[in-house]
């Protein structure tokens, strides 16, 4: 018989995942936005893709990052770019992003639901790597006719298995597609000369068991992280080995695409 699993919303430590007071804690925690397990993907890589696009975009170009997080995606365009602007709302990010002095890259700490601080036709084209959609009705201004938006999201299928396989420990997963939509409205409200978006579909595999505790934690209180911990992984372990192939525990994500003209 199955143990039963503690669900750890209940913790009163527990925050929201993807508030403004998680960013918050996860800067405060670690500075830096970066994903804790270990994980390896199998089929079509969406990010592989999107930086291959990225790549492919910004060379010579005066470049917009949103939500940059703590940056390293940021400045490894230095070499290539002619300037780069990296802009995310959590400033203990920032300041971990501005320890690198570069004279073509910078940071700036803003909230996306707000007039961005930047001039009218600033920049040749923007990027968005799993940043914020509220800032799409403001790149219409901030970036030049003809140039291009390519964003990265994660989509509103994000390793359902787990809800199954380890019940309480994750929640059931949301019904329809409220990320898309709204990701849409934020499109539509924009005004760009065109948009289209791709849902690309990827396996992923979990290393290990206390990978699968990392991901269920992620940014949130070590006090969190020890009650699963303490509570569940003889569970886990037997979940994951009974499930798990010569790679891993699979799951299975979908990743949105967007690609824009303004």
């Amino acid at each position: 018989m199955s143990a039963v699993l503690t669900d750890p919303t209940t913790h009163k430590d527990w925050i929201v995942p993807h508030s403004f007071q998680w960013y918050a804690g996860l800067g405060s925690l670690t500075g830096k936005y970066a994903y804790p397990w270990k994980s390896t993907v199998a089929g079509r890589d969406a990010e592989e893709i999107f930086a291959q696009e990225v790549a492919e975009l910004v060379p010579g170009k005066r470049v917009l990052d949103i939500g940059c997080g703590h940056g390293d995606f940021t400045i490894q365009w230095s070499p290539v770019v002619q300037h780069i602007v990296g802009l995310d709302v959590t400033a203990d990010f920032i300041q971990t992003a501005s320890s690198t002095a570069l004279a073509n890259v910078s940071f700036v700490t803003a909230n996306t639901k707000h007039r961005l601080p930047f001039e009218d036709d600033e920049y040749d084209c923007a990027y968005n790597r799993k940043g914020p959609a509220s800032a799409y009705p403001e790149l219409t201004r901030v970036i030049k006719k003809g140039g291009r938006l390519i964003a990265l999201h994660p989509g509103d299928r994000q390793s359902p298995e787990l809800s199954v396989l380890f019940p309480r420990l994750f929640g059931p997963q949301q019904e329809g597609t409220p990320v898309l939509n709204k990701i849409e409205q934020y499109v539509q409200a924009s005004g760009f000369a065109a948009a289209n978006i791709e849902t690309v579909t990827g396996t992923y595999y979990l290393h290990e068991p206390i990978d699968v505790v990392r991901l269920r934690c992620f940014g949130q209180t070590s006090a969190v992280h020890e009650m699963v911990i303490s509570d569940n992984m003889p569970e886990i372990n037997r979940i994951f080995a009974r499930h798990q192939t010569a790679q891993g525990l699979p799951t299975t994500a979908d990743y949105y695409i967007l690609r824009a003209t303004v």
